[in-house]
């Protein structure tokens, strides 16, 4: 593989070792960070000039439905109840393995295109072993590093058939995928499970897929909000049977007791917040502050596109003001009054959407900081653009003023995927119409689209 050079550029690290460069060069060689120094002397290397550019890490969207890419905009006024009943019991049961393919292709496609390096990718609609084997190619061809999370489907259960709540993760076909294309982490595309878990399934199912979480070695992620817990006890109980530790993942938790939140805390477990969709849903107040408080890594998704954004600029954003909001409000009520400080930074916010992200999705050692070895996930923001200039502080531009039209370049693991703006995928307009006509089919099939005469 060539050497890059990424030449002159205002340098965001993420790491304190190195700290940030105002100004400075970063060598990839072999698709992995070399080093990172004021300057660099690289004859016969590839050279990119940022002269005119924020340098980052590659962003990490810790929690995105990437199945869902073909539905933009058509749950942008549903309640949670609405999208379970239309999404869950409705819509899903629509998808043919080719609708995952395209969606997840697409939906990775666009992360690039937003600045995200890296998504976790949580896959509830894939029923049968040829829609995840789909839905994982389309994550491999789009040339994304990606943590796929095995999921569950949540229909309406058929006569005689159990409630999904009753029914553990597939085990032969997670043994399957373990033994077979996820043999090895190594890959861009890397495997866990999307499990039911307490809120969402019966203790016994919950039990059961922690084990097996356990036994391959994978990240065993849950939804905890919107509505009330199945098994309301069962956070406690899986923490006394040592079933929770680092490869834990909870996603949202707005409403857990705090004592549970800790207690899953200090066994290194991480949490994913997804503030937009938690305030469209009434979740409560994104778990943010809580967490920090706890000494916990804040790790942040931009989660359902039918109903908001899928970029992480958008994500860092709402998020760090919701949780500035609240806590300034929590403080003026006291005797202290409001703080002249503000209590939490856009630095955080920087965080949460890589390094912090890097460690939910147990990827820290490769990625989430531009630290030599890493692999070369990369990021360049044009700090040119007239929405961006002046650059006082590029940490605060980066977070408070940039949008995806400032996404210049971004590479993965060395490789450059989008240049001067522009994807570099060949074959981007054809697939975009193959997705439209996937959502066409879904959404008339459905019924939400009226069917065309023929």
């Amino acid at each position: 593989m060539a050497r890059i050079l990424i030449k002159g550029g205002s340098i965001v690290t993420m790491d304190p070792a190195i700290k940030d460069l105002p100004r400075g060069d970063i060598l990839i060689e072999n698709g992995k960070i070399a080093a990172v120094r004021p300057t660099i002397a690289a004859d016969g290397a590839e050279v990119i000039d940022a002269a005119q550019m924020i340098v980052l890490p590659g962003l990490i969207n810790s929690h995105v439905h990437t199945w869902q890419s073909a539905l933009r905009g058509v749950a942008a006024d549903w309640t949670v109840a609405k999208y379970m009943q239309s999404m869950h019991r409705g819509l899903a049961g629509h998808f043919r393995p080719e609708d995952l393919y395209i969606a997840n292709l697409m939906g990775a496609l666009n992360q690039l295109h937003c600045g995200a390096t890296t998504l976790v990718d949580w896959c509830h609609s894939n029923r049968t072993p040829e829609h995840t084997d789909a839905a994982i190619q389309g994550l491999t061809e789009s040339g994304a590093r990606a943590v796929f999370l095995h999921g569950s489907p949540k229909p309406d259960p058929k006569p005689g058939q159990p409630h999904f709540s009753e029914v553990p993760m597939p085990r032969s076909e997670i043994e399957r995928l373990r033994k077979g294309r996820f043999a090895s982490d190594d890959g861009l595309v890397t495997f866990g499970l999307a499990i039911l878990g307490p809120y969402y399934s019966i203790y016994d199912v919950s039990r059961t897929d922690m084990a097996l979480a356990r036994e391959f070695d994978l990240i065993a992620s849950m939804h905890v909000s919107g509505g009330s817990a199945l098994t309301p006890d069962g956070f406690k109980r899986l923490l006394a049977e040592g079933l929770i530790g680092p490869k834990t993942n909870i996603v949202h938790g707005n409403d857990m007791d705090l004592a549970d939140v800790r207690a899953i805390a200090a066994k290194g477990a991480s949490f994913s917040v997804t503030a937009e969709i938690e305030l469209q849903m009434g979740y409560g107040d994104p778990l943010t502050g809580v967490l920090m408080e706890c000494g916990a890594p804040v790790s942040i998704g931009s989660d359902v596109e039918p109903s908001a954004r899928g970029d992480m600029f958008t994500a860092m954003r709402v998020t760090l003001q919701h949780e500035r909001n609240r806590r300034i409000v929590e403080l003026g009520e006291t005797e202290a009054g409001k703080p002249l400080e503000m209590p939490i930074t856009v630095r955080h916010a920087l965080e949460w959407a890589t390094i912090n992200g890097a460690r939910m999705a147990g990827l820290d050692h490769k990625v989430g900081s531009l630290t030599p070895g890493k692999e070369a996930d990369v990021l360049l923001l044009r700090a040119s653009d007239i929405n961006m200039q002046p650059v006082w502080d590029p940490v605060a531009s980066s977070v408070m003023q940039a949008g995806v039209t400032n996404v210049d370049t971004v590479l993965v693991a060395g490789r450059v995927v989008k240049r001067g703006g522009q994807l570099l995928y060949a074959d981007l307009a054809r697939k975009a119409q193959a997705l439209r006509a996937s959502g066409e089919r879904i959404l008339t099939d459905f019924g939400l689209l009226p069917k065309q005469a023929a």
